[in-house]
C-alpha cells in the first residue's frame, strides 16, 4: 500500500532535526531508501514553505509536497484524502497528530504512527 507522510511529524522520530536546514531533503533520502526497498509509492507534505518554493517536487520516486506558509500539511493531507474519494482506503497516513489519523479515519484511509513507521523503516534496512 501506499503512503501519504506528514514530514515535519516524522523528522525528528527518525534522528533529525527540525531547525537543520536540510531537514527535509534528509527525510526524502531516508524514504526513498524505504520506497525502494519495499517497493511502496510514497508521498510526504512538509508545511512552512516560502513564496516561490512552495509546490510539488519529484525525487527519484518520491513526491514531496511543500505547503506555503499559511497552510498546514496536516490541511494538505486531508485535502489529498477527500481528492481520492474511495481510493483513500488504498493507502497509509504516516502520522502521530491526533487530527491527521482523525483525517485517515474519517476518509477510510489506514494510518499507523510516526515511531510505528521508524520500526517499518528500520526493519527495511535491516533486511539489506
Amino acid at each position: 500500500m501506499p503512503y501519504l507522510v506528514d514530514g515535519h511529524n516524522l523528522i525528528p522520530k527518525v534522528g533529525l532535526r527540525l531547525d537543520s536546514p536540510d531537514d527535509e531533503l534528509e527525510l526524502v533520502a531516508i524514504l526513498q531508501d524505504f520506497a525502494r526497498l519495499k517497493r511502496q509509492q510514497v508521498e510526504v507534505y512538509f508545511d512552512g514553505a516560502p513564496i516561490g518554493q512552495a509546490g510539488t517536487r519529484r525525487f527519484g520516486t518520491i513526491r514531496a509536497h511543500f505547503v506555503r506558509l499559511g497552510q498546514t500539511a496536516d490541511d494538505a493531507i486531508r485535502a489529498r484524502l477527500i481528492r481520492m474519494e474511495k481510493d483513500a482506503r488504498n493507502w497509509i497516513v504516516v502520522s502521530s497528530d491526533r487530527g491527521v489519523q482523525s483525517a485517515a479515519r474519517a476518509n477510510h484511509a489506514q494510518f499507523i504512527s510516526s515511531e510505528e513507521f521508524v520500526r517499518m523503516l528500520t526493519e527495511a534496512r535491516n533486511s539489506i
